[in-house]
């Protein structure tokens, strides 16, 4: 991903094979993660389970939250494409108990209907 988008908070792919051995540890017997994005420091993991907010706090980043979401909380999510003008898409989901959803951006080069095919796929069951 470019820096330029790294500071615009845009998400991009991030390396499965890497993202499996730094979070294996996260991961519940049988559990496997299907996609992730980075947004920076961040991270935005699909499991076949649930979904997973890894969110790097801190100048160093030491610090880290994570934020696990069971895909049967998800109550509707929505997704915005990128038009001539935009310079990225936009993915909001909508949690039950919380008030605001939880939105992200991502850079043009993500296909936001494979993203948005993942939820699908696992809230829809």
């Amino acid at each position: 991903m470019g820096l330029f988008d790294n500071l615009l908070g845009n998400a991009s792919k991030a390396n499965l094979d890497d993202i499996r051995q730094d979070y294996a540890k996260l991961l519940a017997n049988g559990e496997n993660i299907q996609q992730a994005y980075e947004i920076f420091r961040d991270l935005f993991i699909f499991t076949d389970k649930r979904l997973i907010l890894v969110d790097k706090q801190g100048i160093t980043g030491k610090k880290t939250q994570y934020h696990s979401i069971p895909y049967k909380s998800i109550r509707h999510f929505s997704i915005e494409t990128v038009g001539h003008f935009d310079l990225d898409a936009e993915l909001k989901i909508y949690v039950a108990g919380m008030d605001m959803p939880i939105s992200k951006k991502f850079d043009k080069s993500l296909d936001i209907y494979q993203l948005q095919a993942i939820l699908a796929e696992y809230v829809l069951h």
